[in-house]
């Protein structure tokens, strides 16, 4: 019986055994693996912060050379102004790409990012504009000598920290993990450094960068509505003559309350106490941010011309008038159409609402207003333009096959309202639409519009 019993057993019990030894071997080789995976991902890690510190090291270097150059030469030295003013600009926009790719979120550098963008923006709009007509003034060129002192005390706090990492042999994926790391011996030599960079950065006198600059640099806040303050049953109030519907079946509750940032939002009820709708207001003047409906939207059925209409008679019933579609653009079975306002035969492009359509009957299933809200303003004067339409045309390359064009109010890369005269029409196989300065005839910019978003291509008659 026994020896039946060890026959049966015996060979069960080696193949466990040899199964267990198999396992065994496998799951230590896995550990290797991933083990060789991991030093070698920390490896490539490592090499990428070791090259993105020394690079922005070197590039901080040339800044201050390029800055040297500028306050080096005469006032009336436009064109080597304008050159080194675009040396800065570059260097400043690599510099910032570098800043970007360090592990910055364990370390204080925020003042020093925010001089880093605040100078790449400064020195490209100086660069692009006309020195011969509007050189350099004396608050810039003073700026430039500012900078060129506060870029070498950066230059050479970056100098010493690099010396200590590299006595120190110290690893930026161990700067990365110190926060977490709860044992062991840390090193703050990096760290420090950057603090004593941003700290540096922090004291320096406060430049005035120009109206341009800050102007782009302004937090658009609803502080800036010059508008009372309501309160919640006023939104519910708003809300309720937004939607048709009764206050019973509306709750509100206040945003970000003590900050510069409060709103309210408003959410529909049905009969079952379930949400349908939401809409976010502001609290200064209770103005409609955004609306947003939550029904789920079918297959497509409706046309886009179909779309656009449904959206203009939503925006026209709602108190939006003279709102203008500039631009669609479909999604499966959603649309997102584009309206700005119109003053004469102007488009105001700054008072900019989306509208989202569901393509399935075409009701109107969202709006995004808070352009609209923020810059609407029906003082607004609109200025003659200088150069007639011909002028403008004949600043077009002659290769480009115009489709359409209009008057137009936009922003410029300084943040300036600017009339221009846009033309639409394709060049090169792609469609663009292309502004002209209607005083100056330089182009302020040129877009590549989507086929979904060329107006003239397959909804000329909804947008003219």
């Amino acid at each position: 019986m026994y020896k039946r019993l060890s026959s049966v057993l015996f060979p069960i019990v080696a193949l466990l055994m040899i199964g267990a030894f198999v396992w065994g071997y496998r799951e230590s080789q896995m550990r290797k693996e991933v083990s060789l995976q991991a030093k070698s991902m920390s490896i490539k890690t490592e090499n990428q912060y070791q090259r993105a510190f020394h690079d922005l090291s070197f590039h901080m270097d040339q800044l201050h050379s390029q800055l040297g150059n500028a306050v080096a030469v005469h006032n009336t030295s436009h064109a080597m102004h304008r050159k080194c003013l675009m040396n800065v600009w570059r260097i400043t926009s690599e510099a910032q790409s570098e800043v970007n790719q360090l592990p910055l979120n364990v370390m204080p550098f925020n003042h020093a990012k925010d001089l880093l963008s605040h100078l790449s923006t400064f020195s490209y709009q100086t660069a692009v504009r006309d020195l011969d007509h509007e050189p350099l003034t004396k608050k810039e060129l003073s700026n430039l000598k500012t900078l060129y002192n506060n870029s070498r005390e950066i230059s050479k706090s970056m100098h010493e920290v690099r010396a200590k990492a590299l006595s120190k042999n110290l690893r930026w994926t161990d700067v990365e993990q110190a926060p977490g790391a709860q044992t062991g011996p840390k090193d703050n030599t990096i760290i420090d450094g950057f603090k004593t960079v941003d700290k540096k950065v922090e004291g320096y006198k406060e430049l005035d960068w120009g109206p341009s600059v800050a102007t782009i640099y302004a937090k658009r806040s609803v502080k800036n509505l010059n508008l009372p303050v309501v309160s919640a049953e006023q939104i519910k109030r708003n809300a309720a003559e937004f939607t048709g519907k009764p206050e019973s079946q509306i709750r509100v509750h206040e945003n970000g309350k003590g900050t510069e940032w409060a709103s309210y939002t408003a959410t529909l009820l049905n009969n079952k106490q379930k949400p349908v709708a939401t809409m976010d207001f502001t609290k200064k003047g209770g103005k409609l941010i955004s609306y947003h409906d939550m029904r789920e939207v079918g297959p497509k059925k409706v046309t886009r011309n179909e779309a656009i209409r449904h959206a203009s008679d939503f925006l026209a019933h709602k108190g939006y008038k003279g709102m203008k579609p500039v631009a669609y653009d479909e999604r499966t079975n959603l649309a997102a159409i584009t309206y700005a306002s119109v003053q004469g035969d102007v488009i105001i492009y700054p008072e900019k609402i989306t509208v989202r359509s569901g393509l399935d009957n075409g009701t109107v299933t969202g709006l995004q207003a808070s352009d609209y809200v923020h810059e609407h303003n029906p003082l607004r004067r609109i200025p003659k333009a200088k150069l007639d339409l011909k002028a403008a045309r004949a600043k077009l390359n002659p290769e480009f096959h115009e489709t359409y064009h209009r008057k137009a109010l936009i922003k410029n890369e300084l943040s300036k309202e600017v009339l221009c005269y846009e033309f639409g029409g394709k060049i090169n196989g792609s469609v663009y639409r292309i502004y002209i300065n209607a005083d100056t005839g330089m182009e302020e910019t040129i877009e590549q519009v989507k086929d979904s978003d060329e107006p003239q291509a397959k909804a000329k008659n909804a947008y003219r």
